[in-house]
């Protein structure tokens, strides 16, 4: 990537990884992280349980914030009072006309999570099927501005197998293998240059029960983090990472107004300059 100019930004999410990633098989995700500034140390929010998480990262404020919980998500949208924006809501508003996608396992983000007035393309599908519709839609729509992919099939293994387990591991490196075809359709269709690539996940697990989370156990809360891209300082991140940055972040690749609700911050050692 040598283009310093970004030009669109991705998302790739999964659900439940942790920072497990470093015991499992991942030739895709190592080889993204060789050129990405990333680390294996960041922190999530507390509780860490899905909606609260992918609430925090998309508003950028704490759960108590934002109020959305896995229940709440699941059977409402978010009301047009709603006082926060999300960083689609945000990118909206920047560029009126921007194509803006998501593509999940999990419906509630994109039915209960993301509000419906930020015109987002939504498609809720299987983890085996979220690659093909993803590369679909890049492929028609090249001009796209801000698309997410989020996996589920992770966190679904660590509830019925055990996070660090065997099994669970085994779903991790399939799902690396699903990062490497949006990758490798990137490439190929030629939107590598100008795309910041963000891989991150919302909690761990097996902090107090093996086949749970919900807790401020390091287990429970300790995720990867990692951007790619125009402009980024390649390496480790030495400098503290919440999920609370991410928002901060895509701002700053998209030129996108920083939120006075946001309590993320850009960490200091992501970018060139």
């Amino acid at each position: 990537m040598s283009q310093q100019v970004v030009e669109r930004v991705v998302i790739i999410g999964v659900d439940g990884a942790g920072n497990y990633v470093t015991q499992a098989h991942t030739p895709q995700l190592d080889a993204l992280f060789a050129s990405s500034a990333h680390t294996f140390e960041a922190q999530t929010v507390f509780p860490t349980i899905s909606a609260e998480c992918w609430g925090a990262m998309l508003y950028g404020v704490l759960p108590e914030e934002h109020g959305l919980n896995n229940d709440i998500a699941a059977a409402s949208a978010i009301p047009d009072d709603f006082p926060h924006r999300s960083v689609f809501g945000v990118a909206r508003h920047r560029y009126p006309d921007a194509k803006l996608a998501s593509f999940c396992c999990w419906s509630p983000i994109n039915t209960g999570i993301l509000e419906s007035a930020a015109g987002v393309h939504t498609e809720s599908l299987p983890d085996e099927e979220l690659p093909q519709a993803a590369i679909r839609y890049m492929r028609e729509n090249p001009d796209f501005k801000l698309l997410q992919v989020i996996f589920d099939g992770v966190d679904a293994a660590g509830h019925k197998f055990g996070y660090g387990t065997a099994d669970y591991l085994d779903v991790i490196t399939a799902t690396d293998g699903r990062v490497g075809e949006i990758i490798e359709a990137l490439k190929q269709h030629n939107l590598w240059e100008g795309t910041a690539l963000i891989t991150v996940t919302d909690h761990g697990g097996g902090g107090l029960h093996e086949t749970g989370h919900g807790s401020d156990d390091p287990r429970d809360m300790t995720i990867f983090w990692s951007v790619a891209g125009p402009g980024i300082h390649p390496g480790l991140i030495k400098s503290p990472v919440s999920i609370l940055d991410t928002a901060p972040v895509i701002a700053k690749l998209l030129e996108l107004p920083v939120q006075e609700k946001w309590k993320g911050s850009v960490p200091g050692d992501v970018f060139l300059s």
